[in-house]
């Protein structure tokens, strides 16, 4: 305030007064106008000109009408964010003053401040060709963030309309997607920061950011992730080899107690992969940060947040296919609370059950009902349980309804979301059979009986022609060990019917087996990207490998599965070395569908015999 009231420092400068230029060029002579402009467009105007100059423009905003937006524009292009904070405290004030005494300059101050959001640009000419990139040398970056947002807030204070002209400047200024992992950085988490002190913005920012999010997600399947990363390593150990012998035994000697992980390391040899990496790591960090105050869970803001990622899943997660990372912002909050877990259940039940609903939303829903349940471990077993319930009782309505009627036979056109709950209830039961089972074998006996689940597998809707194959299989080989229901005279007769699909193309006919007719995936399945796998690993349920009496109990004579020459470690016998997580898993990922093709860490692809 001192400062602001105290008198600016005199320069030397040509001209009159500002108020004296500005009339004579109202009056046509435009002479001094111009010399005006020349002299705030130098690039080498020293800090006390500025501050001379806005001192004088902050007294006269009345005259910067619509006419003068040529010289309000060379005003916000005035280099004010690197400069002493005398210039910056000046800079701020003349913003306050001309967005409340001219509002027709609002758009032009808030484009100013957006542009500002990511770090300045340097350019590097090679070949007579501009390449530009942003710079990460700046030492004073942070602080110039901090002071965008003292901008922004300052005019949103002058300009209580200022959020809905701000939002689609947001979306126009959002960076593409192959600029530097930096500027992107640096965009995503300057939005965030605005849903602190604007949040009415905040659904729409957060709708914006996880739509950028999802395309890079789609962009960067699951498979090519994983070939970058092989590639990445096989070239890694290539030039390593290289390098033996370089160094005498004493200095081997001394890396063996020190492991250094390289920055390098980290790192996702995928480009988008990475920068995908990079925010969500950010994504997390904020849900985090949003939901605890002084390292404690606030309820009030963890409810509001969770309702608007909610809404956020539904208009763009729940409608997308084979989504693998994204999705997990989800995971991530409901983690936080058992009661958000099993609202975010409900409301996919509802999804699932509602038959206003499309059936390839309910279908999805089902998809994530069976994955969520699987695989967080923050979810209790007695919630399973219930959830169960609700599934099974659910299935045994439709087929009530549907299996002595016309629809009466194995369509997934016809009974899309019967056959995608039947799979979220067969993936639940692989993966948590154990725990139903655990502390008293003979109750938990009870429970899976009472389900009811040859009932299910003998309708005529026959839902172990439609599920996926491996989690059919398991489910087979789970449900004969208890003997709750015997799959495997189905799965042969199923065998038996099952024709293969001629197309004919340019490269003549192809003989294909679709082996995912439900288009199904399991939306969360493992984690893959480095960084932010740090986050979800500890609440994350990996399969876990199975025991040698496990494989003795489960393995018996049968043909080849999936492929001829394929090497099943399920089938014979051998466990993968690698800390109890079976090493490649295709699941949900079939070679025919548009999904990718192999996941880590999930049941295995194999086809368990059944008894001759």
């Amino acid at each position: 305030d001192e400062f602001i009231s105290s008198p600016p420092r005199k320069t030397v400068r040509f001209g009159g007064t500002l108020t004296e230029i500005l009339l004579k060029y109202e009056k046509g002579d435009t002479t001094d106008f111009e010399l005006l402009k020349h002299q705030l467009s130098d690039p080498d105007i020293k800090d006390a000109q500025i501050i001379n100059w806005l001192h004088e423009f902050r007294a006269a905003v009345a005259y910067l009408t619509k006419e003068l937006e040529q010289l309000v524009n060379i005003l916000l292009k005035l280099p004010w964010l690197r400069r002493s904070r005398e210039v910056v405290e000046e800079y701020l004030g003349f913003l306050g003053n001309l967005v409340s005494a001219q509002t027709v300059h609002l758009r032009p101050c808030l484009r100013m401040i957006v542009s500002q959001f990511v770090p300045p640009r340097i350019t590097i000419r090679e070949d007579d060709v501009d390449i530009s990139d942003s710079d990460d040398d700046d030492e004073n970056i942070s602080e110039n963030f901090d002071t965008c947002h003292r901008a922004l807030q300052t005019v949103a204070r002058y300009v209580p309309s200022t959020p809905q002209f701000l939002m689609p400047i947001l979306v126009e200024f959002f960076p593409f997607i192959n600029k530097s992992e930096r500027t992107l950085e640096c965009y995503v988490h300057n939005l965030l920061r605005v849903t602190v002190y604007l949040p009415t913005l905040r659904l729409q920012i957060l709708e914006l950011i996880i739509e950028k999010l999802l395309k890079l997600d789609v962009s960067t399947p699951q498979q090519d992730i994983e070939d970058a990363e092989e590639a990445a390593n096989n070239c890694a150990s290539e030039e390593k080899s290289t390098e033996e012998g370089l160094f005498d035994m004493e200095e081997d000697e001394d890396r063996k107690g020190n492991k250094v992980v390289s920055p390098s390391a980290e790192r996702m040899a995928h480009p988008l992969a990475e920068r995908l990496d990079i925010l969500m790591t950010i994504l997390f960090s904020y849900i985090k940060d949003v939901c605890h105050v002084d390292g404690k869970l606030d309820i009030s803001n963890t409810k509001d947040l969770y309702r608007d990622l909610v809404a956020v899943f539904d208009k763009l997660i729940l409608p997308t296919h084979a989504s693998c990372h994204v999705q997990y912002f989800m995971f991530y909050i409901c983690s936080f609370k058992l009661g958000l877990a099993e609202a975010f259940l409900d409301h996919l039940w509802k999804k699932l059950q509602d038959p206003n609903n499309p059936s390839v939303i309910r279908q999805t829903a089902g998809s994530y009902i069976g994955s969520f349940l699987a695989r967080a471990k923050f979810i209790p077993i007695v919630t399973v349980k219930a959830c169960l319930d609700l599934l099974v009782n659910w299935l045994h309505k439709y087929i009530d309804n549907q299996d002595t009627g016309a629809n009466a036979y194995c369509d997934v056109a016809l009974h899309g979301p019967f056959y995608s709950t039947c799979q979220a209830v067969f993936y639940t039961l692989i993966f948590r059979h154990k725990q139903l089972l655990d502390g008293n074998l003979r109750k938990g006996l009870s429970y899976l009986q009472s389900l009811n689940f040859e009932r299910i597998v003998m309708c005529q809707l026959n839902p172990l022609k439609i599920c996926i194959p491996s989690v059919v299989n398991l489910f087979a080989a789970i449900t004969r060990k208890y003997q709750l229901v015997f799959c495997y005279t189905i799965i042969e007769r199923n065998n038996r019917q099952f024709i293969p699909v001629v197309r004919s193309g340019t490269g003549g006919d192809l003989v294909q087996t679709c082996t995912n007719p439900l288009d199904s995936f399991f939306p969360f399945d493992p984690y893959i990207l480095k960084r932010s796998k740090k986050t979800i690993d500890p609440m994350y349920q990996f399969w876990e490998e199975l025991s040698a009496e496990d494989l003795e109990n489960l393995k018996k004579p049968i043909k080849k599965g999936t492929s001829e020459d394929e090497d099943d470690d399920f089938l014979k016998g051998e466990t993968p070395q690698n800390d109890g997580v079976v090493e490649i898993a295709p699941n949900s990922y079939e070679s025919n569908t548009r999904s990718p093709v192999s996941s880590i860490g999930s049941p295995a692809d194999c086809y368990v015999p059944y008894p001759l």
